[in-house]
């Protein structure tokens, strides 16, 4: 899905779709926070990133950002090429979780918990079509994904799964989070982001409508 929509051009200045791209990073963070302040498992990359924040003391904002720059470079023998959307990833994300995780309670009842969760996911699913949608690069982790399917010839699940089976495994011996959560995003969020993915994304003078 995301290696197709980055081999088709868009003819559309990269300024007209800029702020759609940094509103999805935003919305991304900002999901991210539901999520961790439901307390009920996270994405594997979220496990990781929690993880070492409780190694490290971290804001979970700097851990996210820190992790997005290590695996962009493990782009260069792979030859993927950052755009925009890729150097934005690593900075909008790690600042909005941390704003969001500031302003947003920790919900003791199990009721707002789910409810953050849900909304959490949904919004997630929402903001990964925004900003791939603005096909103004991958993030990191999708473009290692990617970068291996083209090295390799290997398939892109059989790449995704065993890169997050990773980093889930690897998060979880550091002390992250894992749960309910971590299987409903599992599910969920394939289906969610392919169904928002064609009603934001640029092909030509406007996004999809």
């Amino acid at each position: 899905m995301l290696a197709a929509l980055t081999q088709v051009p868009v003819r559309v200045s990269p300024l007209r779709r800029l702020p759609q791209l940094l509103a999805g990073l935003w919305l991304y963070g900002a999901s991210m926070a539901l999520q961790i302040r439901a307390a009920l498992g996270l994405d594997p990359w979220d496990v990781l990133h929690e993880g070492l924040t409780r190694i490290t003391g971290l804001s979970f904002g700097t851990v996210t950002a820190a992790v997005g720059l290590l695996v962009l470079l493990c782009w260069i023998p792979l030859g993927q090429r950052p755009g925009v959307g890729t150097v934005a990833n690593v900075v909008v994300i790690g600042v909005a979780v941390d704003v969001t995780l500031a302003l947003l309670p920790s919900p003791a009842d199990l009721l707002p918990r789910a409810l953050f969760l849900t909304a959490g996911i949904v919004l997630n699913g929402l903001a990964a079509a925004v900003y791939i949608g603005a096909r103004l690069g991958p993030g990191p982790r999708d473009g290692l994904t990617t970068g291996f399917c083209a090295r390799t010839g290997t398939s892109l699940r059989l790449v995704r799964t065993v890169v997050e089976l990773a980093v889930l495994l690897a998060g979880w011996s550091l002390g992250g989070t894992i749960g309910v959560g971590t299987v409903l995003y599992a599910v969920a969020i394939g289906p969610l982001t392919q169904a928002f993915l064609p009603l934001v994304t640029w092909t030509g003078s406007r996004p999809a409508s």
